[in-house]
């Protein structure tokens, strides 16, 4: 595909763009790469200054760039075709799709599916083999439901949704439309619900629904619990990578993104567009506001205000994490000149 047929097909995407004239103006883009990784007819992008020094050193056909004239400049020197973007990032991501799509199976129920005759399936729907679907299960239109899937009696499962692998989705749940749940996942498995009592733990039956709203994307071997009563909920366009565990009672806002190995206990509540990076692990029935961060491997054990940053184990506020972390760095020198000025007072 020629560079210039790419950009026509990504015309409405882009708010701004130009060309460089050079004797490689239009050349054939036969895939995608990182610009530190890219080959000869590739096309690459530059996402900010941080990344420029790259740029005499690709080996991409036609880069991607943000609007930045010292950017620009350094391209129209190496003598590569680009485009400008405010955003190199998600045009790169765009583009992409011109060369690849997720496998997408054919409708068809394959012949080993064990299905309930109870079941509702809704038209164009892939249910692959060995799934197994029980009764009272409803699956909306153009659903895809892979190999080995298994669903228990009275789950809901919106239109165009994908249930990869192996995952595992637990009775009563309803999983939303446009939703993505992916090999290994366990939606609403019991709760850690428990009563301690002189002989020993008494288990609490977990009455409660797991509910995930439309366009939320669930990560490998990520397990979200229901709770004794009421609902687990997760909102509208949330990201959930692998590896994660959200407790029984949770409320995730819309729009969140929640990283690798973080850990939720009971009736935690995440406002909207809330981020937590890799290990961030966030104590019982603590409120995270909306827009909050939290920075990798925070022990979060106290509510966290609307748009605040926290690091750290026990999590506190970012800026002051880092003067912190500038101490911790310096005590043994510190500690040093302490036993040296403690021996200056012997003597």
């Amino acid at each position: 595909m020629k560079f210039s047929e790419i950009l026509n097909q990504l015309n409405d995407n882009i708010a701004d763009h130009s060309l460089i004239q050079n004797p490689n103006q239009d050349p054939e883009i036969t895939g995608m790469a990182a610009i530190d990784e890219a080959i000869s007819g590739t096309l690459s992008y530059v996402e900010n200054e941080k990344f420029a020094f790259f740029i005499s050193q690709t080996n991409a056909s036609a880069l991607i760039l943000p609007i930045n004239e010292a950017i620009q400049a350094q391209v129209q020197e190496v003598g590569l075709p680009w485009i400008t973007t405010p955003d190199p990032k998600l045009l790169f991501a765009q583009a992409i799709a011109l060369f690849y799509q997720p496998y997408r199976p054919a409708p068809e129920i394959h012949p080993s599916a064990v299905i309930h005759p109870t079941a509702k399936i809704g038209n164009d729907v892939y249910i692959g083999p060995h799934a197994v679907i029980q009764q009272g299960v409803e699956i909306g239109n153009n659903a895809i439901i892979h190999p080995n899937v298994v669903i228990y009696p009275d789950v809901k499962i919106g239109d165009c949704t994908t249930l990869h692998a192996n995952c595992t989705i637990h009775e009563r749940s309803q999983i939303g439309a446009d939703c993505v749940i992916h090999s290994g996942a366990v939606i609403g498995a019991e709760g850690f619900g428990f009563v301690p009592t002189r002989t020993g733990w008494y288990k609490v039956e977990q009455s409660g629904y797991t509910v995930l709203e439309d366009k939320v994307e669930v990560g490998c071997n990520t397990a979200i619990d229901r709770p004794a009563v009421g609902e687990t909920r997760i909102g509208s366009n949330t990201i959930i990578d692998n590896l994660v565990q959200i407790g029984h009672g949770c409320q995730i806002g819309s729009g969140c993104a929640i990283a690798g190995q973080a850990g939720m206990a009971g009736g935690v509540k995440l406002g909207k567009r809330v981020i937590l990076a890799g290990q961030t692990g966030i104590a019982n029935k603590a409120k995270i506001g909306d827009g909050a961060i939290a920075s990798a491997q925070a022990g979060i054990a106290n509510d966290v205000a609307p748009g605040e940053i926290v690091s750290g184990s026990p999590a506190m506020p970012h800026k002051l994490y880092l003067k912190i972390a500038g101490i911790y760095s310096r005590l043994p020198d510190m500690y040093q000149a302490f036993r040296q000025s403690q021996r200056q007072s012997k003597e």
